[in-house]
């Protein structure tokens, strides 16, 4: 009898170790951009959409992570919109990724993380050449085997990797799940939060290492359900009150 869960966990321990072995130099050139933000006083964003953009909330305002990441939270991209089939659309159309980045107030030097897995849709290569535009350093987080295999949706076919400075794989499966059961035609599994949630925090802690070994100090919340936490948390947030924008 197949034991399908433990498939599941040991292909997920198989693709992070691939991701280990892959894509570290990778990791560690967007964690370098990162501090070189932070060290400069620069903001860094991030940018998904509907699944894609659960790193982008992993990221963002948590224990352990960076203080200073900035969501790129488009509502009507996140899967709390009715109908949740509306993100699928709105993510196909071409000019939008340019209305939702002339919306935050990035300037040059700043840094975009953007996770797509396909990086096929126009409102991440949109998102991502109007960051270029603007002078950011634009790190991808996707899957490369599944880009190169699709068409691009924008309108210079181009594939969101084509557009990055620093292009980090996820290492994943076509279309992204990834076990097939007998009896079942579609795959089930996908792997893409696992691994994306391994990756961005893996930049997040080396990012910190980075500074500390600049004698800078990490901006990295507490938890708020820690004696102390809520004070020690309103203090990081007021001394990065400048590179910080989810607050207002």
């Amino acid at each position: 009898m197949s034991d399908y869960v433990n498939d599941y966990f040991n292909h997920v321990q198989q693709i992070a170790l691939q991701v280990k072995k892959s894509q570290i130099d990778n990791i560690n050139d967007a964690a370098h951009v990162f501090t070189e933000a932070i060290k400069n006083k620069c903001c860094i964003y991030a940018f998904g959409a509907s699944h894609a953009g659960i790193i982008t909330e992993e990221l963002f305002y948590r224990t352990g992570g960076l203080a200073v990441i900035n969501p790129i939270l488009s509502s009507s991209l996140m899967l709390n919109t009715r109908p949740v089939t509306m993100t699928s659309q709105l993510e196909r159309l071409a000019g939008f990724g340019k209305i939702i980045f002339s919306s935050i107030p990035a300037e040059k030097g700043d840094v975009l993380l953007i996770h797509s897995v396909s990086g096929r849709n126009p409102v991440s290569i949109d998102i991502a050449l109007s960051a270029k535009e603007k002078g950011l350093t634009v790190i991808v987080l996707t899957n490369l085997s599944y880009s190169k295999k699709v068409n691009s949706r924008h309108t210079s076919n181009k594939k969101l990797y084509e557009v990055a400075d620093i292009v980090i794989d996820n290492c994943g499966d076509f279309e992204d799940s990834s076990i097939k059961l007998s009896g079942l035609e579609q795959k089930i599994g996908p792997t893409s939060t696992a691994i994306g949630s391994l990756i961005v925090n893996s930049i997040v802690i080396k990012t910190a290492d980075n500074l500390l070994k600049l004698g800078i100090s990490p901006p990295i919340f507490h938890s708020a359900n820690v004696d102390g936490g809520d004070a020690f948390n309103e203090l990081l947030l007021n001394n990065y009150k400048d590179n910080i924008h989810y607050m207002m």
